[in-house]
């Protein structure tokens, strides 16, 4: 039967031939496309878009939660999902299948297929296939790549912390892909929107970064993305091992994060699990400027992960402060973000917490942000100057040169 159908395509006027939408996105190719807009949204050119094309395809029939159903090939299983009506979100919710990053990173849209576990947003469908939604009591697994030591740390290390290692590391990092934002600026994307790689259970990326820990004698264990909070299954039972394998008091669980999805009942599930740092990055503290930054479009959706994030620091702030250590990031470039506003974030940020520790990351041209200026040492201390004045004690500007503190 022939239908009218999307494909992803390139546009060589644009292309690089970076070669990442082929070696880093695991794709059937774009005569077997699946629409599933991996290609487009990592391409750091711009270069992938689709088109409406007309092809011959077949039927395929499915089992799925025991029901058989007949739909067309070249579709990924969370696009059948979503048409036979089961329910699908942005933003976590009970009942619904929870679709944060939508390119294969996360895996927070896992389901069964043929008994192995596989994330629905950008898996082919396939003749004859079995898929079971219902993967409450199956061992989660996300890609997870990078594991590596740091010399300087994220937003959630205390700007006091001395190397423990000879070589001078802070700690070792892992990295998580798959995000929900869609930053111009991502200064990650490599790991963002990386699908072609392995995926981890909590505990095997647990033990994979306890020996790096041992190998460079670091007491800091971290994990970044991409966002790591996507796979919330998957996140607390990593802290939860970690936790288990690195029993000692020097010990330190650090976790960096956007904060868009990390509700009161999800920091208590990862203190309790053992998280000891934390580091949530505030991107504006304005709606339109965080829409910008994230190129987010819905707003409703933008909304929400902008009230969490902010909600999110309050409610650390309010419970756990004497707990485990907070460290608030603010990303900056003119490009973005107004002097007004950075003394907007510095005051309610200081009414909050006057000594709580702010780092400035200074946004550089990068990813599909190529036409925007690395801010200059002067105006970095310029922000340093402005969030010091709101009443905050402890601002830290990152810089080409390294930090102001």
């Amino acid at each position: 039967m022939k239908v009218k159908t999307k494909q992803a395509t390139t546009n060589r006027k644009l292309c690089k031939n970076c070669a990442y939408c082929k070696n880093a996105i695991k794709c059937p190719g774009e005569e077997f496309c699946v629409v599933c807009k991996s290609c487009i949204d990592a391409c750091p050119q711009s270069a992938r878009s689709f088109i409406e094309v007309e092809k011959e395809v077949e039927e395929f029939n499915l089992l799925i939660d025991g029901e058989v159903y007949t739909v067309f090939e070249n579709q990924t299983i969370l696009n059948v999902l979503e048409f036979l009506g089961y329910k699908v979100a942005d933003y976590p919710q009970d009942d619904a299948i929870f679709t944060p990053c939508k390119t294969g990173g996360c895996w927070s849209c896992a389901v069964l297929v043929d008994g192995e576990l596989k994330p629905s947003c950008t898996t082919p469908i396939e003749d004859g296939m079995e898929i079971v939604t219902d993967v409450e009591k199956v061992t989660p697994q996300r890609i997870i790549t990078g594991f590596q030591g740091h010399h300087v740390g994220g937003v959630g290390t205390p700007k006091n912390i001395e190397a423990t290692s000879p070589l001078g590391y802070l700690e070792v990092a892992c990295f998580a892909s798959g995000c929900l934002y869609r930053c111009p600026t991502c200064q990650n994307w490599e790991a963002v929107y990386l699908s072609n790689s392995v995926s981890f259970t909590p505990k095997i990326a647990a033990r994979k970064l306890s020996a790096i820990r041992k190998q460079f004698r670091v007491n800091r264990i971290a994990i970044s993305g991409g966002e790591s909070t996507l796979n919330r299954k998957w996140l607390t039972q990593f802290v939860s091992q970690l936790k288990h394998l690195n029993p000692d008091y020097s010990a330190r669980i650090h976790v960096d994060t956007n904060a868009s999805i990390l509700t009161p009942d999800y920091i208590d599930e990862l203190v309790l699990a053992g998280l000891t740092d934390i580091g949530p990055d505030l991107k504006g503290i304005r709606l339109e400027t965080f829409m910008k930054i994230t190129n987010l479009k819905e707003i409703d959706l933008a909304e929400k992960y902008f009230t969490t994030s902010w909600n999110a620091v309050k409610y650390i702030l309010d419970n756990y402060y004497d707990q485990i250590f907070l460290g608030v990031g603010i990303p900056y470039n003119k490009e973005f973000m107004s002097f007004e506003e950075l003394k907007e974030m510095g005051s309610k940020l200081a009414k909050w917490e006057p000594d709580l520790q702010v780092t400035v990351l200074d946004y550089r041209p990068e990813f599909r942000a190529q036409h925007i200026k690395r801010p200059p040492e002067h105006e970095m201390k310029q922000v340093k100057d402005i969030l010091n004045e709101t009443g905050l004690t402890d601002v830290i500007c990152q810089t080409l040169y390294g930090y102001i503190r």
